[in-house]
């Protein structure tokens, strides 16, 4: 039997990388994949790409989910549709970046809204259905949130990501009494959409990839596999924990 046969899945992101990944493995491992993304044509591609395999991807797009109001519908839409929430699975992100000294109050609050406030407003709205069914939330942080960077400057993303991480461990402690189990990833270098033109620049790949023994970046079904194992029932004493995939970047 598949692993997620009878649940719905809210998958944030479904536009591209990552977040196309988890809908095609979600639904392949039987769950009911509602999907959302700022990007309306992404979201059309990995759509067509699920109907492809005999799926449906549900849910909207384009959701700016950094609008409380968007994400509530969102939420509220999967619920009426459905009945049920079994997992909630925050993948969509945005940042920006630059070193301190020049980065920009506005840059800021965008990377701040669009990594952190997001999940906050979909888990919030989510929260009392995931009690009803007892199920999980699956929060992508980053290896950012555990360590700096000497070619980027990540300062608003290592903020959020880190938020991301605490905020799940809150989430896990506030959730146990009531049967829901919260649990962060954090992946380091991986090919996406938003990281292809590093990947295709010899020298910010060969930067981005000093100090990772594996020496090469991750990718998207390698982080999906992760969180798949996280969703499922195998998973079911885990709880509260941030889950490095990173190439063996922080055993340095």
């Amino acid at each position: 039997m598949a692993r997620l046969t009878g649940k719905i899945a809210l998958i944030t992101g479904t536009g591209g990388g990552q977040g196309r990944e988890a809908a095609l493995r979600f639904a392949r491992e039987g769950a009911t994949v509602v999907g959302c993304d700022v990007d309306a044509q992404g979201h059309q591609a990995t759509r067509e790409l699920l109907q492809a395999e005999g799926f449906e991807l549900q849910g909207l797009a384009p959701v700016d989910l950094g609008n409380p109001e968007q994400a509530r519908q969102w939420v509220e839409a999967a619920l009426a549709a459905h009945g049920r929430i079994d997992i909630l699975y925050n993948n969509a992100s945005a940042a920006r970046f630059g070193f301190v000294g020049e980065f920009s109050i506005e840059d800021w609050h965008y990377t701040i809204r669009n990594e952190l406030d997001l999940i906050f407003f979909t888990t919030k709205y989510a929260w009392p259905h995931l009690a009803k069914s007892r199920g999980v939330v699956i929060n992508i942080a980053s290896t950012a949130a555990w360590g700096g960077s000497r070619v980027a400057g990540i300062s608003a993303h290592s903020a959020a990501k880190g938020g991301v991480v605490s905020f799940t461990r809150q989430l896990a402690i506030e959730g146990a009494p009531l049967g829901i189990r919260a649990v962060s990833i954090s992946p380091g270098f991986v090919v996406t959409p938003g990281t292809a033109a590093f990947v295709d620049d010899p020298k910010i790949r060969a930067a981005l990839l000093d100090g990772v023994p594996m020496d090469r970046p991750g990718q998207p079904e390698e982080v999906v596999a992760l969180a798949l194992f996280v969703a499922s029932s195998e998973a079911s004493f885990m709880t509260g924990s941030d889950l490095i995939i990173d190439g063996g970047l922080l055993a340095h």
